[in-house]
């Protein structure tokens, strides 16, 4: 999905994953700052929108969903995954129920299997699952912003701000009345900064929950019943996770970042080192400089100073070995 936003003054589409929005409007560290601020917005629009309705939705969802959603109260917000068998992270759902319906966004292109997967899993049960992305756009508001949220419209409140689950048809309007755009280089950098996960950036084919610190927010110990659940049982009561999510301060003399997949070593074991770990996300922070997510082996000691590719780094603990 092409966002109209992308004719406004400055706007710089983005690639990859979040082709169809804005990376950025011309100036990213002021966008950043305004977001810190709790002032202007993020045009999402290119994220998936799933919507679940009819009687079952919440006791249904709540079988297949790593979160406790059985009695979630209407306006709550939650996150929730969808693991494998093994219990690797399929799918990341940022959801709301709003009383009659539940709305989650999920990561551009991943719609289509989410709901082939929900749909094999309907049986007996009262629910419809829809995808609505093609009329529905999210935005997000950051925490303390005073923007107006039109009427009718579903919201997720979390700690990091809003999110509106907004007709697409009404985008340009809002856009106009809601401050001063920021891209989505902006979201990620502050994204990184609060050491959030994001699915196929932190996550590749054999990551598991509590490598990302996603017990939780996003996991629910105490439930079962869902695809995967050993797996998390197992390691909450009998082991640790193989890698763990670190926070990584990077030598602010480098021109370039460390891209995603930048391999990690320990700085003392110089340039032919054993490799420990790997960039995520790399981003460029308006206040520490240039800063990074990545998995590392569990057992790398805390201190230990790291390089990644030829930039040193400092870690700092997101999850505990």
């Amino acid at each position: 999905m092409k966002s109209p936003l992308l004719t406004l003054p400055g706007a710089v589409p983005a690639e990859g994953v979040d082709e169809g929005v804005a990376a950025h409007y011309g100036d990213l560290f002021r966008e950043q700052r305004a977001l810190a601020d709790g002032t202007g917005f993020v045009d999402l629009s290119h994220r998936g929108v799933v919507t679940v309705t009819g009687d079952d939705r919440l006791a249904w969802l709540h079988l297949l969903l790593t979160q406790h959603v059985s009695d979630l109260p209407a306006g709550q917000a939650t996150e929730a995954l969808i693991l494998s068998a093994n219990g690797h992270i399929e799918h990341a759902l940022y959801l709301v129920d709003d009383g009659e319906t539940v709305w989650a966004h999920v990561e551009p292109g991943t719609q289509e299997a989410l709901i082939a997967y929900l749909e094999s899993m309907k049986f007996f049960y009262k629910v419809e699952v829809e995808n609505r992305t093609a009329d529905i756009a999210v935005v997000h508001l950051p925490a303390g912003s005073i923007a107006e949220v039109p009427q009718g419209v579903a919201v997720r409140e979390t700690p990091y701000g809003r999110d509106l689950f907004l007709p697409r048809a009404d985008l340009e309007t809002y856009a106009g009345q809601a401050g001063p755009p920021a891209g989505i280089l902006a979201y990620e950098a502050l994204r990184v900064e609060q050491h959030r996960p994001r699915l196929g950036f932190e996550t590749d084919h054999r990551t598991i929950p509590h490598e990302l610190g996603w017990i939780g927010s996003a996991v629910h110990l105490q439930k079962g019943c869902y695809r995967g659940q050993e797996t998390v049982a197992r390691v909450q009561n009998l082991g640790k996770p193989p890698r763990r999510l670190v926070f990584l301060h990077l030598d602010g003399s480098e021109v370039h970042l460390p891209v995603a997949g930048t391999e990690l070593r320990l700085a003392d074991d110089g340039p032919d080192g054993r490799k420990i770990g790997f960039i995520t996300t790399s981003v460029r922070h308006h206040e520490l400089g240039p800063v990074a997510l990545a998995l590392v082996k569990r057992n790398v000691a805390l201190d230990a100073p790291l390089v990644a590719g030829d930039t040193a780094a400092a870690q700092e603990v997101v999850v505990e070995p």
